[in-house]
């Protein structure tokens, strides 16, 4: 009979189109050694497909898991191990088993974090922490929107101490709430409590989803007093600062805005190119500086994103045998961009271009010369053209101007400083994704 992580993967095929499982799924194998009830660890032969597989299947297989057990574990997709005379296959460093049954992610350093201005802060009381543990900041609060690096950091400080030997353990609310529901119903509540209040380092994700759960929240504002009295470090994360974090005790907020809280930004646009540059090195993706260019401007404030944007181009480009080129990357994404699109007005564009321009809508369509109110309103059109149905007539009206030869003449202008100037290109298309996520807001 097969195993139950197979018996998913084959309920899986009939949920998704028959290339994503033949390309993604079908390469995994289920690790039943390492699994457990709340745990399902799954191996994919390089680091693109199992990236691939975290972003967009992770919570189709916990769900399938659920199903069939009743219990919702943890889906964790690792890389397969490679040895040294493998050229085929990414190498990447395997997460394994670590003291107290928790799962480090050993590519989560600080050396492959990526530091900007949207970030700098979070990374730098990461570090301190990670060199000073239960004296620096305690607790360490990270919190900032999904796919920022807020895990990163956390466990960049979990393989530092891992690495000197000390207890780490990482979890999710989700998980500590399973543990802690698990051992009340056979009476262990001895061994949970060994396990989470006598380690070195406490990393936990997902601190919002303590809301309004009374039970737990009691437990585990005794782990934390329990910690922190024998200074042992704790590290949160979370998508809101303590404050904002509905149905959640008072005594616990105090607790958590008592050491540091450091939010995490969206990345602006250099931070961007400088993590798909990152990630094209762990990953040993090739991309020229055009492409990774183009990538950093469609992609949202997720930078997740990036993982399975770079997963889709390079199985494109090994699918067909062609290099990734701008073109080719404009191509396979396009159906991404198109979707994003599709509810774009010149009213949205105007306003999008006007806030990130720190320029007045009707400065924009006056007929004033100033230099920066001629570059915003060049843009304007240039988007409103280039992403919406309007005609050049209609864009002339829309904009005040004589009529459609203005509008023509703006665009050959704007077309040859694009072609001319990289970053100016580079910031039109930055602000014509940032009209598209608008659009989902």
């Amino acid at each position: 009979m097969n195993s139950i992580g197979i018996q998913v993967l084959n309920a899986l095929k009939n949920e998704i189109n028959e290339i994503d499982y033949k390309r993604y799924i079908k390469q995994l194998t289920y690790d039943e050694a390492e699994s457990k009830s709340n745990l399902a660890v799954f191996r994919a032969p390089n680091a693109l497909i199992a990236n691939w597989v975290r972003t967009k299947f992770a919570d189709k297989i916990a769900h399938l898991f659920e199903i069939k057990t009743n219990v919702k574990p943890t889906v964790s997709i690792l890389v397969q191990s490679v040895s040294p005379s493998s050229t085929q296959n990414i190498s990447t460093p395997v997460p394994t088993e670590r003291p107290g049954g928790s799962l480090l992610n050993p590519s989560y350093t600080f050396q492959n974090f990526v530091v900007g201005g949207s970030n700098e802060f979070a990374y730098g009381a990461a570090k301190s922490v990670s060199e000073k543990p239960g004296i620096a900041y305690n607790p360490l609060f990270l919190y900032g929107g999904v796919g920022l690096g807020k895990t990163h950091l956390m466990q960049s400080v979990g393989n530092v101490m891992l690495a000197q030997g000390k207890t780490v353990i990482y979890t999710s609310v989700e998980q500590f709430l399973n543990d802690f529901t698990r051992h009340l119903s056979n009476r262990t509540m001895d061994r949970f409590k060994d396990k989470y209040r006598k380690c070195d380092l406490l990393l936990i994700d997902d601190i919002q989803f303590l809301s309004n759960k009374n039970q737990i929240q009691e437990e585990f504002f005794h782990t934390f007093d329990a910690l922190r009295n024998e200074n042992k470090q704790i590290i949160i994360t979370s998508d809101k600062p303590p404050k904002k974090i509905g149905g959640l005790e008072e005594r616990l907020k105090s607790r958590f805005e008592s050491g540091l809280v450091a939010d995490i930004q969206p990345p602006e646009l250099e931070t961007k190119i400088e993590i798909i540059k990152k990630k094209c090195e762990i990953n040993r993706v090739k991309l020229d500086r055009d492409v990774i260019n183009y990538v950093a401007t469609i992609i949202e404030n997720n930078t997740r994103e990036i993982e399975g944007i770079l997963s889709k181009l390079n199985a494109y480009s090994q699918l067909m045998g062609v290099d990734i080129t701008i073109e080719f990357a404009r191509n396979v994404l396009k159906e991404q961009m198109a979707e994003k699109r599709s509810n774009i007005t010149t009213d949205l564009i105007m306003d999008t271009v006007a806030k990130e321009l720190n320029i007045k809508p009707s400065e924009i369509r006056s007929k004033s010369r100033n230099s920066n109110i001629v570059y915003a309103r060049r843009i304007a059109i240039y988007l409103a053209r280039s992403l919406t149905p309007n005609s050049m007539p209609q864009l002339a009206q829309y904009f005040g101007m004589k009529d459609h030869t203005a509008v023509s003449h703006t665009m050959k202008k704007i077309q040859e400083l694009m072609k001319n100037d990289e970053d100016f290109r580079v910031k039109v298309e930055e602000l014509s994704n940032k009209v598209s996520m608008a659009t989902s807001e």
